[in-house]
């Protein structure tokens, strides 16, 4: 089980988050970013789980404390949420938090809105050494994806009515173009596959087990090969 800390920003301010650490010293870091409902129970245990794997996890709690149970109250948090801010400031302060408890490499990964924030973190190298993208990118103008240089992965419903898999393919030709080292996985599923909460308690009640077990694995064996 994990517990919330504090950690220092770039800025200097004080941010909290939840961290759940590897059973060895010195293993290798991830900052996860949450999706729109916030630092979950879903999330902690996802964090959990990761660090069961070997890897010591933060997850910076953007919305401060705050969680939603539905559309509209997840939506009402992101408004309200500064982009820049968060990637700049919080995601940037996590990374520099796990390097400085032990971690000679980092990377990151982000659950829907959480994806769009590690796209952003990947694109203007904030200091990561690999990144995992879960059904989530950022609008055009938050940055050009040719520009990464860091591995990345990507995981993406197909029917997904929050990130087209259309608005994914023309990513991935911005990758090719940069000749970013990337591997993009598609899934015959709906938006938020990994999440097994019911819709309206911190869900969209479109889990598919199988496909976020395969998703799951495949992520693991990324970070293993990358953050070693």
């Amino acid at each position: 089980m994990g517990k919330t800390i504090e950690f220092t920003r770039p800025d200097g301010k004080q941010a909290p988050g939840y961290l759940a650490e590897a059973a060895q010293a010195g293993a290798p870091g991830v900052v996860m970013i949450e999706e729109w409902w916030g630092v979950t129970d879903h999330m902690k245990h996802t964090a959990d789980r990761l660090a069961a794997e070997g890897f010591t996890v933060l997850v910076p709690d953007l919305f401060r404390g705050r969680t939603a149970a539905t559309g509209d109250e997840a939506n009402h948090l992101i408004e309200g949420l500064d982009f820049t801010d968060a990637a700049t400031q919080d995601v940037a302060g996590a990374r520099a938090y796990l390097r400085a408890h032990g971690a000679h490499k980092v990377g990151i990964t982000g659950f829907c809105m959480g994806g769009a924030l590690t796209m952003i973190a990947a694109m203007h190298d904030l200091g990561f050494d690999s990144a995992v993208v879960w059904y989530g990118y950022p609008p055009a103008e938050a940055g050009n994806p040719s520009q990464i240089k860091i591995p990345l992965q990507g995981h993406w419903a197909i029917d997904d009515g929050f990130f087209t898999i259309q608005g994914v393919e023309a990513i991935e030709q911005k990758l090719k173009a940069g000749n970013v080292p990337y591997e993009f996985h598609q899934y015959d599923a709906k938006h938020g596959f990994h999440n097994p909460s019911e819709l309206g308690k911190s869900g969209l009640g479109h889990y598919h087990p199988e496909h976020a077990r395969t998703a799951w694995e495949r992520m693991l064996a990324f970070f293993k090969k990358t953050l070693a």
